[in-house]
């Protein structure tokens, strides 16, 4: 019996791995970011993820006296964190 539930159990965590990794915003999830970054005063920014620890990540955001900063923001799409690049 345990020989076989080993693999099963083994076969549904790999499976569900790919759940667990950061995703990309929605369009909609998007549109409400690239407002919030703009509202900010950022120009550009490079990728944007959900984290799983629970904030959107956005990378390489430029404001426009040429300042880089890589960002988190909440669920309500608030900035958390600013680290400069």
């Amino acid at each position: 019996m345990k020989a076989t539930l080993f693999p099963l159990a083994a076969s549904v965590a790999f499976l569900a791995a790919p759940a667990l990794a950061d995703r990309p915003p929605t369009l909609e999830e998007r549109e409400v970011i690239q407002s919030a970054l703009i509202a900010e005063g950022f120009i550009s920014w490079k990728e944007i993820e959900w984290d799983d620890d629970g904030y959107w990540e956005v990378d390489d955001a430029l404001t426009a006296e040429g300042h880089e900063y890589d960002l988190k923001l909440d669920a309500e799409f608030q900035i958390i964190e600013r680290e400069r690049d």
